[in-house]
């Protein structure tokens, strides 16, 4: 019996876009179980709270039932991969900048667990040129970006604006 491919796409996903739910429903046909890390980044401040980022999650990928999704805040991706039964890293690369960003990652992910495999996929073209911070920027100016969101984070968007 061959073992189960699980497979780990850790983010911050503030917030989730066509891009991630792009890679996510490509990834979910790849591994027999794709769990959605939504993960603090230390490094960027937060527009949609840990519960806000898990519930939109979740309902953009309901559709999808070899996917589920788990908040992870205080921990290093290889730890919780390996926790979670997790031998590949999912991840998108939108650019030569992403890609640059992603294998020093994947580097030291190797460096702290060998058994660990990063899998690229690259971003749908459609995609490629927008990020959250992006779309956060754009939409602080009242620009539009609901085609690059899935409803259920265009919805909280709408919500955020009006409180």
């Amino acid at each position: 019996m061959t073992e189960k491919r699980i497979a780990l796409f850790p983010g911050s996903f503030d917030p989730l876009t066509m891009g991630h739910l792009d890679t996510i429903e490509r990834g979910a046909k790849l591994f027999d179980e794709l769990i959605i890390g939504v993960f603090v980044n230390t490094s960027k401040k937060s527009y949609f709270t840990p519960e806000e980022k898990l519930a939109v999650v979740k309902e953009s990928v309901q559709h999808l039932h070899n996917v589920r999704v788990l908040a992870q805040e205080s921990e290093l991706t290889v730890n919780a991969a390996e926790k979670l039964g997790a031998k590949f890293l999912l991840r998108g690369i939108r650019s030569v900048k992403d890609y640059e960003y992603e294998k020093e990652i994947a580097l030291m992910n190797q460096h702290l667990d060998s058994s660990l495999e990063s899998v690229f996929l690259l971003a749908d073209p459609k995609y490629s040129h927008i990020s959250s911070s992006i779309l956060k920027e754009v939409w602080t100016f009242n620009g539009d970006i609901k085609e690059y969101l899935p409803e259920a984070v265009y919805r909280v968007l709408e919500e955020k604006r009006d409180q």
